[in-house]
Protein backbone atom coordinates (compact mmCIF):
# COMPACT_ATOMS: atom_id res chain seq x y z
CA UNK A 1 0.00 0.00 0.00
CA UNK A 2 1.18 3.50 -0.76
CA UNK A 3 0.71 6.00 2.39
CA UNK A 4 -2.13 8.33 2.17
CA UNK A 5 -4.56 9.43 4.68
CA UNK A 6 -7.02 6.45 3.89
CA UNK A 7 -3.70 4.13 4.71
CA UNK A 8 -2.31 6.31 7.56
CA UNK A 9 -1.85 3.98 10.76
CA UNK A 10 -2.49 7.27 12.76
CA UNK A 11 -5.46 9.50 12.55
CA UNK A 12 -3.83 12.31 12.45
CA UNK A 13 -2.09 11.71 9.80
CA UNK A 14 -5.47 9.72 8.33
CA UNK A 15 -8.79 10.89 8.94
CA UNK A 16 -7.65 14.31 10.24
CA UNK A 17 -4.63 15.03 8.07
CA UNK A 18 -6.49 18.12 6.44
CA UNK A 19 -6.42 19.65 10.02
CA UNK A 20 -3.06 18.49 11.06
CA UNK A 21 -0.93 19.37 7.55
CA UNK A 22 0.21 22.65 8.92
CA UNK A 23 2.10 21.16 11.09
CA UNK A 24 4.48 18.81 9.00
CA UNK A 25 6.66 22.11 8.61
CA UNK A 26 7.65 21.43 11.70
CA UNK A 27 7.79 18.08 13.61
CA UNK A 28 7.71 15.46 10.06
CA UNK A 29 10.88 13.88 9.18
CA UNK A 30 11.50 16.50 6.89
CA UNK A 31 10.99 19.13 9.37
CA UNK A 32 13.84 17.76 11.54
CA UNK A 33 16.52 17.08 8.91
CA UNK A 34 15.76 20.75 7.36
CA UNK A 35 15.99 22.47 11.03
CA UNK A 36 19.42 20.53 11.72
CA UNK A 37 20.82 21.80 8.61
CA UNK A 38 19.82 25.33 9.64
CA UNK A 39 21.64 24.63 13.08
CA UNK A 40 24.82 23.32 10.93
CA UNK A 41 25.02 26.06 8.99
CA UNK A 42 24.55 28.69 11.10
CA UNK A 43 27.63 27.06 13.48
CA UNK A 44 29.81 26.84 10.15
CA UNK A 45 29.50 30.54 9.94
CA UNK A 46 29.88 31.63 13.32
CA UNK A 47 32.70 29.46 13.59
CA UNK A 48 33.84 31.30 10.12
CA UNK A 49 33.97 34.61 12.08
CA UNK A 50 36.06 33.42 14.94
CA UNK A 51 39.85 34.23 14.43
CA UNK A 52 40.43 30.63 13.55
CA UNK A 53 43.41 30.79 11.26
CA UNK A 54 42.24 27.60 8.96
CA UNK A 55 38.75 29.30 8.01
CA UNK A 56 40.66 32.99 7.28
CA UNK A 57 39.93 32.14 3.53
CA UNK A 58 36.25 31.90 3.81
CA UNK A 59 35.06 34.72 2.01
CA UNK A 60 31.75 36.70 3.94
CA UNK A 61 30.33 36.95 0.33
CA UNK A 62 29.64 33.44 0.03
CA UNK A 63 27.49 33.19 3.64
CA UNK A 64 24.31 33.71 1.70
CA UNK A 65 24.93 31.02 -0.78
CA UNK A 66 25.74 28.67 2.29
CA UNK A 67 22.21 29.68 3.75
CA UNK A 68 20.83 28.96 1.03
CA UNK A 69 21.41 25.44 1.37
CA UNK A 70 18.69 25.30 3.91
CA UNK A 71 16.12 27.94 2.48
CA UNK A 72 15.86 25.66 -0.75
CA UNK A 73 15.97 22.82 1.15
CA UNK A 74 13.46 20.32 -0.57
CA UNK A 75 12.43 16.62 -0.14
CA UNK A 76 14.91 15.35 -2.30
CA UNK A 77 17.54 17.03 -0.88
CA UNK A 78 16.19 15.29 2.37
CA UNK A 79 16.00 11.41 0.64
CA UNK A 80 19.53 12.31 -0.29
CA UNK A 81 20.07 12.30 3.11
CA UNK A 82 18.29 9.39 4.29
CA UNK A 83 20.23 7.89 1.34
CA UNK A 84 23.36 8.49 2.91
CA UNK A 85 21.75 7.15 6.47
CA UNK A 86 21.36 3.96 4.69
CA UNK A 87 25.32 3.75 5.15
CA UNK A 88 25.79 5.25 8.29
CA UNK A 89 22.97 4.11 10.01
CA UNK A 90 23.28 7.53 11.98
CA UNK A 91 21.09 10.63 11.15
CA UNK A 92 23.13 13.61 12.10
CA UNK A 93 26.20 12.16 10.19
CA UNK A 94 24.59 11.83 7.03
CA UNK A 95 23.57 15.72 7.21
CA UNK A 96 27.20 16.26 7.76
CA UNK A 97 27.93 14.20 4.67
CA UNK A 98 24.90 16.01 2.76
CA UNK A 99 26.22 19.29 3.46
CA UNK A 100 30.14 18.19 2.99
CA UNK A 101 29.11 17.19 -0.56
CA UNK A 102 27.46 20.71 -1.24
CA UNK A 103 30.48 22.27 0.05
CA UNK A 104 32.34 20.60 -2.28
CA UNK A 105 30.01 21.68 -5.27
CA UNK A 106 30.72 25.15 -3.84
CA UNK A 107 34.19 25.17 -3.88
CA UNK A 108 34.62 24.64 -0.23
CA UNK A 109 35.82 21.40 0.24
CA UNK A 110 38.90 22.73 2.07
CA UNK A 111 37.00 23.91 4.73
CA UNK A 112 34.25 21.43 5.11
CA UNK A 113 36.33 19.57 8.22
CA UNK A 114 34.74 23.11 10.44
CA UNK A 115 30.64 21.45 9.81
CA UNK A 116 29.82 19.59 12.78
CA UNK A 117 33.25 20.73 14.16
CA UNK A 118 33.87 19.29 17.83
CA UNK A 119 30.06 18.51 18.45
CA UNK A 120 28.15 15.77 18.74
CA UNK A 121 24.74 14.94 17.78
CA UNK A 122 22.72 16.08 19.87
CA UNK A 123 24.06 19.63 20.29
CA UNK A 124 22.77 19.43 16.98
CA UNK A 125 19.62 17.94 17.93
CA UNK A 126 19.42 19.87 21.25
CA UNK A 127 19.18 22.93 19.17
CA UNK A 128 16.70 21.74 16.23
CA UNK A 129 14.04 20.21 17.94
CA UNK A 130 13.60 23.10 20.70
CA UNK A 131 13.37 25.11 17.43
CA UNK A 132 11.13 23.29 15.54
CA UNK A 133 8.90 23.17 18.69
CA UNK A 134 8.98 26.65 19.20
CA UNK A 135 8.32 27.82 15.98
CA UNK A 136 5.42 25.41 15.56
CA UNK A 137 3.90 26.79 18.82
CA UNK A 138 4.52 30.16 17.70
CA UNK A 139 3.19 29.68 13.84
CA UNK A 140 0.35 27.31 14.34
CA UNK A 141 -0.75 25.92 17.81
CA UNK A 142 -0.79 28.61 20.21
CA UNK A 143 -2.49 30.96 17.52
CA UNK A 144 -5.30 28.11 16.92
CA UNK A 145 -5.79 27.91 20.91
CA UNK A 146 -6.13 32.13 20.46
CA UNK A 147 -8.64 31.64 18.25
CA UNK A 148 -10.78 28.86 20.45
CA UNK A 149 -10.58 31.62 23.08
CA UNK A 150 -11.37 34.60 21.04
CA UNK A 151 -14.82 32.38 20.62
CA UNK A 152 -15.34 31.91 24.26
CA UNK A 153 -14.97 35.34 25.07
CA UNK A 154 -17.29 36.21 21.88
CA UNK A 155 -20.12 34.09 23.58
CA UNK A 156 -19.53 35.36 27.08
CA UNK A 157 -19.69 39.15 26.14
CA UNK A 158 -22.64 38.31 23.74
CA UNK A 159 -24.42 36.65 26.71
CA UNK A 160 -22.61 38.08 30.11
CA UNK A 161 -26.50 39.15 31.19
CA UNK A 162 -28.06 35.76 30.58
CA UNK A 163 -29.34 34.65 33.96
CA UNK A 164 -28.94 31.12 34.28
CA UNK A 165 -29.45 28.35 37.58
CA UNK A 166 -26.40 27.53 38.64
CA UNK A 167 -25.26 23.75 39.32
CA UNK A 168 -23.40 22.65 42.28
CA UNK A 169 -22.92 18.85 42.67
CA UNK A 170 -25.45 18.76 40.13
CA UNK A 171 -28.04 20.58 42.08
CA UNK A 172 -30.05 24.06 42.00
CA UNK A 173 -27.78 26.80 43.60
CA UNK A 174 -27.55 30.69 43.75
CA UNK A 175 -27.83 31.44 39.99
CA UNK A 176 -25.31 33.16 38.00
CA UNK A 177 -24.81 34.71 34.50
CA UNK A 178 -23.85 32.27 31.48
CA UNK A 179 -21.47 34.99 30.35
CA UNK A 180 -19.71 35.00 33.83
CA UNK A 181 -19.57 31.43 33.71
CA UNK A 182 -17.67 31.53 30.14
CA UNK A 183 -15.33 33.77 30.76
CA UNK A 184 -14.26 31.67 33.99
CA UNK A 185 -12.47 29.54 31.12
CA UNK A 186 -10.99 32.68 29.25
CA UNK A 187 -9.41 33.72 32.27
CA UNK A 188 -8.21 30.38 33.19
CA UNK A 189 -6.25 29.73 29.53
CA UNK A 190 -5.03 33.41 29.67
CA UNK A 191 -3.41 32.95 33.02
CA UNK A 192 -2.00 29.41 31.63
CA UNK A 193 -0.69 30.59 28.46
CA UNK A 194 0.75 33.87 30.73
CA UNK A 195 2.61 30.76 32.32
CA UNK A 196 3.24 29.11 29.17
CA UNK A 197 4.86 31.91 27.40
CA UNK A 198 7.47 32.73 30.60
CA UNK A 199 9.12 28.68 30.24
CA UNK A 200 12.00 29.64 28.44
CA UNK A 201 12.91 27.40 25.05
CA UNK A 202 16.39 25.92 25.85
CA UNK A 203 18.98 24.14 24.37
CA UNK A 204 22.10 22.04 24.68
CA UNK A 205 25.18 22.92 22.86
CA UNK A 206 28.42 21.73 24.47
CA UNK A 207 29.79 18.81 22.62
CA UNK A 208 30.39 15.20 23.77
CA UNK A 209 29.45 15.61 27.43
CA UNK A 210 28.32 19.43 27.94
CA UNK A 211 32.30 20.78 28.14
CA UNK A 212 33.37 21.93 24.64
CA UNK A 213 36.10 19.04 25.22
CA UNK A 214 37.10 18.90 21.64
CA UNK A 215 36.96 22.75 20.88
CA UNK A 216 39.34 23.59 24.13
CA UNK A 217 41.83 20.95 22.79
CA UNK A 218 41.79 22.26 19.30
CA UNK A 219 41.73 26.19 20.24
CA UNK A 220 42.81 26.43 24.19
CA UNK A 221 42.93 30.28 23.83
CA UNK A 222 38.93 30.79 22.13
CA UNK A 223 36.48 31.62 24.87
CA UNK A 224 34.36 28.26 24.10
CA UNK A 225 31.49 28.67 26.73
CA UNK A 226 31.40 32.59 26.12
CA UNK A 227 31.18 30.99 22.17
CA UNK A 228 28.42 28.62 22.37
CA UNK A 229 26.40 30.66 25.27
CA UNK A 230 26.11 33.78 22.23
CA UNK A 231 25.67 31.18 19.50
CA UNK A 232 22.42 29.50 21.01
CA UNK A 233 21.00 32.87 22.18
CA UNK A 234 22.29 35.14 19.81
CA UNK A 235 21.91 32.91 16.79
CA UNK A 236 19.28 30.63 17.50
CA UNK A 237 17.49 32.50 19.79
CA UNK A 238 17.44 29.61 22.41
CA UNK A 239 18.59 29.53 26.21
CA UNK A 240 21.69 27.67 26.86
CA UNK A 241 21.20 25.24 29.47
CA UNK A 242 24.44 25.12 30.70
CA UNK A 243 26.21 22.67 32.54
CA UNK A 244 24.58 19.66 31.06
CA UNK A 245 25.22 16.29 30.29
CA UNK A 246 25.72 15.28 26.51
CA UNK A 247 22.02 15.89 26.41
CA UNK A 248 19.95 18.49 27.02
CA UNK A 249 18.18 18.06 30.67
CA UNK A 250 14.66 18.72 28.85
CA UNK A 251 13.39 20.39 32.15
CA UNK A 252 12.33 23.60 30.64
CA UNK A 253 10.26 21.08 27.73
CA UNK A 254 9.08 19.41 30.30
CA UNK A 255 7.59 22.42 31.92
CA UNK A 256 6.27 23.20 28.65
CA UNK A 257 4.25 20.26 28.36
CA UNK A 258 3.07 20.34 31.40
CA UNK A 259 2.05 24.02 30.70
CA UNK A 260 -0.10 22.20 27.64
CA UNK A 261 -1.30 19.44 30.05
CA UNK A 262 -2.86 21.83 32.01
CA UNK A 263 -4.41 24.35 29.34
CA UNK A 264 -6.04 20.79 27.40
CA UNK A 265 -7.62 19.70 31.04
CA UNK A 266 -8.92 23.72 31.29
CA UNK A 267 -10.36 22.82 27.63
CA UNK A 268 -11.91 19.30 28.27
CA UNK A 269 -13.55 20.91 31.60
CA UNK A 270 -15.11 23.58 29.18
CA UNK A 271 -15.76 20.78 26.50
CA UNK A 272 -18.14 18.61 29.18
CA UNK A 273 -19.61 21.82 30.63
CA UNK A 274 -20.96 22.56 27.45
CA UNK A 275 -21.98 19.03 26.42
CA UNK A 276 -23.94 19.33 29.73
CA UNK A 277 -25.62 22.59 28.91
CA UNK A 278 -26.43 21.13 25.82
CA UNK A 279 -28.05 17.93 27.29
CA UNK A 280 -30.20 20.26 29.43
CA UNK A 281 -31.09 21.96 26.21
CA UNK A 282 -29.88 25.47 27.83
CA UNK A 283 -27.88 25.22 24.22
CA UNK A 284 -29.20 24.18 20.90
CA UNK A 285 -27.34 24.02 17.72
CA UNK A 286 -27.37 24.95 14.45
CA UNK A 287 -28.57 22.01 12.24
CA UNK A 288 -26.59 21.88 8.53
CA UNK A 289 -28.01 20.67 5.36
CA UNK A 290 -27.67 17.07 4.53
CA UNK A 291 -25.51 16.57 8.32
CA UNK A 292 -26.56 12.88 10.08
CA UNK A 293 -26.75 12.98 14.04
CA UNK A 294 -27.45 9.03 14.08
CA UNK A 295 -27.77 5.90 11.48
CA UNK A 296 -30.93 5.00 13.21
CA UNK A 297 -32.13 8.21 15.21
CA UNK A 298 -32.98 10.94 12.24
CA UNK A 299 -34.09 13.56 15.13
CA UNK A 300 -31.04 13.17 16.76
CA UNK A 301 -28.07 16.46 16.68
CA UNK A 302 -25.04 15.48 18.54
CA UNK A 303 -22.68 17.63 20.43
CA UNK A 304 -19.83 15.69 18.40
CA UNK A 305 -17.81 18.67 18.56
CA UNK A 306 -17.09 18.89 21.68
CA UNK A 307 -16.95 15.17 22.30
CA UNK A 308 -14.33 15.39 19.55
CA UNK A 309 -12.43 17.66 21.02
CA UNK A 310 -12.55 16.00 24.78
CA UNK A 311 -11.27 12.74 23.34
CA UNK A 312 -8.53 14.40 21.47
CA UNK A 313 -7.34 16.63 24.31
CA UNK A 314 -7.37 13.43 26.77
CA UNK A 315 -4.75 11.82 23.92
CA UNK A 316 -2.72 14.55 24.00
CA UNK A 317 -2.47 14.93 28.04
CA UNK A 318 -1.13 11.05 28.09
CA UNK A 319 1.48 11.68 25.73
CA UNK A 320 2.47 14.85 27.32
CA UNK A 321 2.59 13.38 30.81
CA UNK A 322 4.95 10.22 29.64
CA UNK A 323 6.99 13.23 27.53
CA UNK A 324 7.32 15.72 30.62
CA UNK A 325 7.86 12.93 33.21
CA UNK A 326 10.19 10.74 31.13
CA UNK A 327 12.58 13.15 29.20
CA UNK A 328 13.87 15.24 32.15
CA UNK A 329 15.64 11.14 33.34
CA UNK A 330 18.40 9.90 31.26
CA UNK A 331 20.58 7.54 32.42
CA UNK A 332 24.53 9.08 33.41
CA UNK A 333 25.84 11.23 30.50
CA UNK A 334 23.23 9.90 28.05
CA UNK A 335 20.90 7.51 27.00
CA UNK A 336 19.21 7.01 23.97
CA UNK A 337 15.60 6.82 25.26
CA UNK A 338 15.15 10.78 24.64
CA UNK A 339 15.92 10.39 20.67
CA UNK A 340 12.23 7.88 19.74
CA UNK A 341 10.23 9.77 22.64
CA UNK A 342 11.12 13.06 21.24
CA UNK A 343 10.05 11.77 17.52
CA UNK A 344 6.68 12.27 18.72
CA UNK A 345 6.49 15.44 19.87
CA UNK A 346 4.36 16.66 17.66
CA UNK A 347 1.51 13.83 17.94
CA UNK A 348 0.35 14.94 21.04
CA UNK A 349 0.23 18.91 19.48
CA UNK A 350 -1.51 17.06 16.25
CA UNK A 351 -4.15 16.20 18.31
CA UNK A 352 -4.56 19.48 20.01
CA UNK A 353 -4.83 21.06 16.75
CA UNK A 354 -7.26 18.81 16.00
CA UNK A 355 -9.49 19.56 19.33
CA UNK A 356 -8.92 23.29 19.15
CA UNK A 357 -10.54 23.36 15.72
CA UNK A 358 -13.32 20.96 16.54
CA UNK A 359 -14.01 23.85 19.96
CA UNK A 360 -14.14 26.29 17.25
CA UNK A 361 -16.40 25.23 14.75
CA UNK A 362 -18.77 23.71 18.18
CA UNK A 363 -18.82 27.17 19.08
CA UNK A 364 -20.24 28.66 16.49
CA UNK A 365 -23.05 26.17 16.40
CA UNK A 366 -24.17 27.22 19.26
CA UNK A 367 -27.77 28.68 19.74
CA UNK A 368 -29.07 29.81 23.09
CA UNK A 369 -32.51 28.63 24.13
CA UNK A 370 -33.55 31.06 26.62
CA UNK A 371 -36.95 29.77 27.59
CA UNK A 372 -35.16 26.46 28.69
CA UNK A 373 -33.25 28.55 30.61
CA UNK A 374 -35.93 30.78 32.13
CA UNK A 375 -37.91 27.35 32.61
CA UNK A 376 -34.86 26.01 35.01
CA UNK A 377 -35.06 29.43 37.21
CA UNK A 378 -38.93 29.56 37.49
CA UNK A 379 -39.09 26.03 38.61
CA UNK A 380 -36.13 26.64 41.45
CA UNK A 381 -37.46 29.49 43.31
CA UNK A 382 -35.94 27.67 46.47
CA UNK A 383 -32.65 29.40 45.48
CA UNK A 384 -33.80 32.82 46.32
CA UNK A 385 -33.72 31.32 50.23
CA UNK A 386 -29.62 32.41 50.74
CA UNK A 387 -30.45 35.65 49.92
CA UNK A 388 -33.97 35.77 51.97
CA UNK A 389 -31.58 34.25 54.84
CA UNK A 390 -28.86 36.90 54.13
CA UNK A 391 -31.27 39.89 54.54
CA UNK A 392 -32.63 38.45 57.63
CA UNK A 393 -29.21 38.07 59.28
CA UNK A 394 -28.64 41.61 58.51
CA UNK A 395 -31.92 43.01 60.37
CA UNK A 396 -31.03 40.58 63.58
CA UNK A 397 -34.14 38.08 62.52
CA UNK A 398 -33.76 35.14 65.04
CA UNK A 399 -32.38 31.95 63.33
CA UNK A 400 -33.09 33.43 59.86
CA UNK A 401 -31.12 29.81 58.45
CA UNK A 402 -33.87 27.25 60.44
CA UNK A 403 -36.50 28.93 59.12
CA UNK A 404 -35.66 29.07 55.23
CA UNK A 405 -34.42 25.37 55.68
CA UNK A 406 -37.48 24.55 57.25
CA UNK A 407 -39.03 26.15 54.32
CA UNK A 408 -37.14 24.51 51.69
CA UNK A 409 -35.59 21.54 52.65
CA UNK A 410 -38.88 19.43 51.69
CA UNK A 411 -39.66 17.66 49.06
CA UNK A 412 -42.59 19.95 48.32
CA UNK A 413 -42.41 22.61 45.10
CA UNK A 414 -41.16 25.72 45.97
CA UNK A 415 -42.86 28.22 44.04
CA UNK A 416 -42.81 32.64 44.10
CA UNK A 417 -46.26 32.08 45.71
CA UNK A 418 -44.97 29.93 48.68
CA UNK A 419 -42.01 32.25 48.82
CA UNK A 420 -44.38 35.10 48.91
CA UNK A 421 -46.49 33.75 51.73
CA UNK A 422 -43.54 33.00 53.97
CA UNK A 423 -42.46 36.30 53.68
CA UNK A 424 -45.37 37.78 54.74
CA UNK A 425 -45.63 36.39 57.56
CA UNK A 426 -42.09 37.31 59.13
CA UNK A 427 -41.92 40.08 61.70
CA UNK A 428 -40.40 42.77 59.84
CA UNK A 429 -41.27 45.84 58.39
CA UNK A 430 -43.29 46.42 55.18
CA UNK A 431 -39.71 47.63 53.52
CA UNK A 432 -38.04 44.85 54.53
CA UNK A 433 -40.57 42.75 52.89
CA UNK A 434 -40.97 44.66 50.07
CA UNK A 435 -36.78 43.84 49.43
CA UNK A 436 -37.19 40.24 49.99
CA UNK A 437 -40.09 40.19 47.54
CA UNK A 438 -38.26 41.95 44.96
CA UNK A 439 -35.55 39.17 44.81
CA UNK A 440 -35.84 36.43 42.04
CA UNK A 441 -33.91 33.98 40.18
CA UNK A 442 -33.58 36.17 37.39
CA UNK A 443 -32.30 39.15 39.69
CA UNK A 444 -29.86 37.38 42.41
CA UNK A 445 -27.01 36.93 40.04
CA UNK A 446 -24.55 39.01 42.00
CA UNK A 447 -22.04 40.58 39.99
Amino acid sequence: MILSPLTAISSIDGRYASKTSPLMAYFSEFALIRYRIAVEIEYFIALCELPLPQLAQVDKGAFPAIRQIEKNFNEQDAQAIKDIEKTTNHDVKAVEYFLKERFAEMGLAQVSEFIHFGLTSQDINNTAIPLMYRDGCRAILLPALENVQKKIQQRAEEWEAVPMLAKTHGQPASPTRLGKELQVFVQRLTEQVTLLQGVPYAGKFGGATGNLNAHYVAYPHIDWKQFADEFVSTRLGLKRSFPTTQIEHYDHLAAHMDGLKRINTILIDFSRDTWQYIAMNYFKQKIRSGEVGSSAMPHKVNPIDFENAEGNLGIANALLEHLSGKLPISRLQRDLTDSTVLRVLGVPLAHMLIAFLSLEKGLDKLELNTSAINKDLEDNWAVVAEAIQTILRREGYPKPYEALKALTRTNQAITEQRIGTFIDGLEVSEDIKNELKAISPFTYTGR
